[in-house]
């Protein structure tokens, strides 16, 4: 993983857009570091990205305790918003791919809105099945530069990975669930949850029959995970 600020993270992924550098990129959480210990398909599928950033702060402390300067998390939410306000300020054409109609047509005129000068080159739903190649076909089409893909994992780090040669962009990364907050669909843990570590138990909070079982499962197998790694000599 890339331990890099915020700052710096953008400043690379903008002078790789600029030069023409394809670049692969996927944010890492709690949830999807112990899958991949299990699901090989996923877990190549990140390995291959270009950079790959630190999302979630049980992975920022946990890479702490283990020795490693991690200078903060960056988020996928926020790294998506200074994104587009560079894509905005450079000129660069995206593409939105994911959710439903209604909630990718409403983000694709909220983003438009908010960041002047935004292209929006073309925007899909993220439940197109098995059609991979027609959605890859009007991505590359539309001559975006940028693409965002809001599907879950691992559904989405597979679909890049598999298509990335094909998709004619010079930048592509994962969302997850960011087009349901831009949307207001979905509600956003306060900042001082975030800070905590505690944007999951937001989330439970939230959707409690979806996600308790989810994060309960998770959460335990990092813990762990991580009293392994701290029990091996470095």
């Amino acid at each position: 993983m890339d331990t890099a600020t915020m700052d710096e993270t953008v400043a690379e992924i903008s002078t790789r857009i600029a030069a023409r550098q394809f670049t692969q990129h996927v944010a890492v959480n709690v949830a999807k570091l112990v899958h991949m210990q299990t699901d090989t398909e996923l877990a190549k599928s990140v390995r291959c990205c270009d950079m790959i950033s630190i999302d979630g702060m049980g992975i920022v402390w946990a890479a702490r305790a283990l020795g490693y300067a991690v200078p903060e998390r960056v988020a996928g939410v926020d790294l998506f918003s200074r994104l587009l306000a560079e894509a905005a300020r450079q000129e660069f054409p995206v593409y939105l791919l994911g959710a439903t109609d209604e909630v990718v047509a409403r983000v694709a005129m909220l983003c438009a809105d908010w960041y002047p000068g935004l292209r929006i080159a073309g925007y899909h739903h993220g439940y197109f099945g098995d059609d991979h190649q027609r959605v890859v076909d009007q991505i590359r089409e539309s001559g975006a530069r940028l693409l965002f893909v809001a599907i879950t994992s691992p559904t989405k780090e597979n679909f890049i990975n598999r298509w990335r040669e094909t998709l004619g962009v010079d930048f592509v990364m994962g969302v997850g669930g960011t087009f349901d907050v831009v949307a207001g669909k979905v509600s956003r843990a306060p900042r001082w949850m975030q800070t905590a570590g505690l944007e999951w138990l937001f989330r439970v909070l939230q959707e409690p029959r979806r996600m308790w079982r989810r994060y309960l499962v998770t959460n335990s197998k990092f813990a762990v995970m991580l009293g392994k790694a701290l029990l091996v000599p470095r």
